[in-house]
């Protein structure tokens, strides 16, 4: 994880979630892209959080998701509120419904 944050943000630390967009349209593919999820910093964080891992890779898988919809919480606080809303919706319309159990 840390080589493809290196690699593809220019960040040399490991990091939690990468997302990497699919090329030409969603229209064009019907897939958004992709999402690597690192279940090791997600066993960490879930212990730091103190919930289950389920829970962490769940709520990491939404996060991935949600940027590869177009939002990005570095931009700014405002981009991050509205990134953050967006993860609670998805996560009731999936985990509360039970499309994804944690």
């Amino acid at each position: 994880m840390r080589r493809l944050n290196a690699r593809y943000r220019h960040k040399d630390y490991p990091t939690d979630v990468l997302s990497f967009p699919i090329e030409g349209t969603v229209a064009e593919s019907g897939l958004l892209g992709d999402v690597i999820l690192s279940v090791e910093k997600a066993r960490q964080q879930a212990k730091e959080r103190r919930h289950s891992l389920d829970l962490e890779m769940a709520t990491l898988l939404i996060h991935g998701i949600v940027h590869l919809l177009g939002y990005d919480h570095e931009r700014s606080a405002k981009h991050a509120r509205a990134m953050g809303r967006v993860e609670k919706k998805l996560y009731r319309a999936l985990c509360e419904r039970g499309l994804i159990k944690v």
